[in-house]
């Protein structure tokens, strides 16, 4: 039988009647995992760029950073309303004045419907919270956590830098507060075995996250992961392992969960492995492909 999963998509339809697009924004912050606070070197997957390589650059003005990213999309996007995505490394590592005065611009422009912040669970202090909390009373915030793995030894191995009981702590503050939790996982991680992800995929299931976003992991130039994996000490997943494993996990997540993101956007001219998924179309349609077959 069919798996039915709640997409993005449709979720996002379903609750503002109409299509948004995610603009990708720069905070202008780092991440404690890279300045020393609890680490350095960031996670070994991260790029220089902390993920956010598909954000619009950090200019002065917030206003200013949306009306370049709206042109940027515009040949694919034709719809008047956006989600405003910041991306780029832990979007709540700042001083609580800094985050005020960046959000509130964003939230009260009049073509965002949404915010979305991309964060730890180590990085969301009682002062954040609040703030949070009053951003939401005025349009709706999504708060993305990047746990990626519920297990402790490739936690140490990627250089997570904090603990599950932190982002146990982070789930419920959010919760409490009615704001919209995403949990980002990751599939094909060094040392993981396909029990290891589903043992995940069911920890967050049960932790009540409003969503999930299923990364495919990628190595990119420049990182520790590409160290590793140029040294062999790692494999890539071969896009059919990837699909086999991703349905799997989707037959997990219940249809009040929505899923986010089936794989990811690696840039191309970081991309060392799997190169099969810089075709995104492809993977998604071969993904669509097998899901027909389980009726």
């Amino acid at each position: 039988m069919l798996p039915v999963y709640y997409s993005f998509d449709e979720y996002i339809k379903d609750r503002f009647g109409e299509k948004l697009y995610k603009l990708s924004l720069d905070g202008g912050m780092t991440c404690p995992n890279r300045d020393g606070t609890s680490g350095t070197g960031g996670c070994i997957f991260c790029s220089a760029g902390g993920s956010g390589e598909f954000a619009q650059k950090l200019c002065e003005d917030v206003d200013i950073q949306i009306e370049k990213a709206k042109k940027r999309v515009s040949k694919k996007f034709k719809g008047n309303k956006y989600i405003a995505y910041f991306q780029s490394y832990t979007n709540t590592y700042a001083d609580t004045a800094y985050l005020e005065k960046l959000f509130f611009k964003a939230i009260n422009n009049d073509c965002i419907a949404a915010l979305s912040i991309a964060t730890r669970p180590d990085c969301l202090g009682k002062d954040v919270l609040e703030l949070i909390e009053i951003l939401n009373k005025i349009k709706p915030v999504f708060v993305e956590l990047g746990l990626q793995t519920i297990h402790e030894s490739t936690a140490k191995l990627i250089n997570r830098g904090y603990s599950l009981p932190v982002f146990d702590e982070a789930v419920k503050s959010l919760k409490n507060i009615g704001v919209n939790v995403v949990v980002h996982l990751i599939l094909g991680l060094p040392g993981e075995s396909e029990e290891m992800i589903l043992k995940s995929v069911d920890y967050v299931v049960k932790s009540k996250a409003d969503g999930i976003k299923l990364q495919l992991l990628y190595v990119l130039k420049g990182t520790e992961l590409e160290k590793l994996y140029l040294n062999g000490e790692f494999k890539t997943l071969e896009k059919e392992e990837y699909i086999s494993l991703l349905i799997k996990c989707i037959k997990k997540i219940p249809t009040d969960t929505v899923i986010h993101r089936l794989t990811g956007d690696a840039p191309k001219k970081l991309l060392v492995a799997p190169l099969w998924s810089a075709n995104k179309k492809d993977v998604l349609n071969s993904v669509n492909r097998e899901l027909i077959k389980l009726k």
